[in-house]
């Protein structure tokens, strides 16, 4: 067993004893695990432990296991990834600036499994042979959608599509570009007159962000009503 696997373990047992709950406590599991490093490198130089070679990304790597989503972590806390796709263990994609790439990390069955059972764990959703998809959303607010054979021929498969949002009004879309003056103008005008608008797109089109920035050209005195299996509108 390796220097980080020994730590992951020992600040598992010591979750369990203190009665700690990693998702609601991080800070806590974070204070645990500089502790327990702190210690296992004292023990290791009495040669009877292999030592941590990077004793900050072994703290990283045990928190991100302990407390978030083990491997995936890492690209839900790049603020430039938007997207996270498992289609098999081996095969792990992300969206990077609109673009997908194939990452270099490798997921095993069990683990695609127990990383999914802790993903949908805060909403209460399940998802078996009768339930074989489901939708939810993380804690900051991500959306996952997870399906399973027979619904896919042979692997789980998971996305997570992060809501990174650079606008929340009309007029932040044209500071980026994305609409014209005129039409930021126009399209204040019809949300605040009450006409209907329909917004299309394909994937990572913007949809979700365009339809934040048009609720906030609602009237203040007009009551908002959404329906939504993933809420996701401010």
């Amino acid at each position: 067993m390796d220097a980080v696997a020994i730590v992951e373990d020992e600040v598992r047992e010591l979750v369990r004893r203190r009665a700690l709950d990693p998702a609601r406590d991080v800070d806590g599991v974070r204070r645990l695990v500089d502790e327990v490093i702190a210690e296992y490198d004292d023990r290791a130089l009495t040669g009877l432990l292999p030592p941590l070679a990077d004793p900050g990304a072994a703290a990283r790597a045990v928190l991100d296991a302990v407390a978030g989503l083990g491997p995936l972590q890492r690209y839900l806390d790049d603020p430039e990834v938007e997207e996270v796709w498992v289609n098999e263990p081996g095969k792990v994609f992300i969206a990077r600036g609109g673009r997908s790439e194939l990452t270099t990390t490798i997921l095993g069955e069990q683990e695609v499994r127990d990383l999914v059972e802790r993903m949908l764990k805060p909403s209460g959703r399940r998802v078996d042979l009768s339930s074989p998809f489901v939708d939810a959303t993380l804690a900051d607010g991500s959306r996952l959608h997870v399906v399973i054979p027979d619904i896919t021929r042979r692997h789980w498969a998971v996305n997570i599509r992060k809501f990174v949002a650079r606008a929340s009004r009309l007029e932040d879309l044209v500071a980026l570009g994305s609409l014209t003056p005129a039409a930021a103008a126009f399209l204040d005008a019809a949300v605040a007159a009450g006409l209907n608008v329909v917004v299309s797109g394909g994937t990572q089109a913007g949809k979700t962000t365009l339809l934040n920035c048009l609720a906030a050209s609602v009237p203040p005195r007009e009551r908002v009503v959404t329906c939504e299996e993933v809420f996701e509108l401010k």
